[in-house]
C-alpha cells in the first residue's frame, strides 16, 4: 500500500525537486525540536514548580506588577522567607 502525499509533498513532487532534498523527515523535526539552547541565565539552575488555584497565580502575577518586579524575584524572596523560618542559609 502506498502513502497519501500530502499537498505540500504533491507541490514539492510537481516542481521537479526531490522530496527528501527539501523536506526534514519526522524523526529529524522531533529531534530538532529537542535540541534547546539555554540562555545563559538559566546555565546550572533548576526549575522548581508546583500547582496553584488561579487565585493565587493571579494575586503574586499582581504584586509583581505593582512591585515593579517578576514573579521569579518574588518567588526567591518567598523561599529565602522560608529557608530563614527554618534556619536555613538564603541562598534562592
Amino acid at each position: 500500500m502506498s502513502k497519501k502525499h500530502t499537498l505540500a509533498a504533491a507541490l514539492h513532487e510537481a516542481s521537479g525537486k526531490k522530496i527528501e532534498d527539501t523536506m526534514l523527515t519526522k524523526q529529524d523535526e522531533v529531534m530538532s525540536a529537542k535540541i534547546t539552547v539555554k540562555p545563559p541565565s538559566r546555565i546550572g539552575k533548576k526549575v522548581v514548580a508546583g500547582y496553584f488555584d488561579q487565585a493565587v497565580v493571579r494575586q503574586l502575577k499582581m504584586l509583581a506588577v505593582n512591585n515593579d518586579s517578576s514573579i521569579q524575584v518574588l518567588l526567591a524572596e518567598a523561599l529565602n522567607d522560608l529557608f530563614e523560618k527554618y534556619n536555613r542559609r538564603p541562598i534562592a
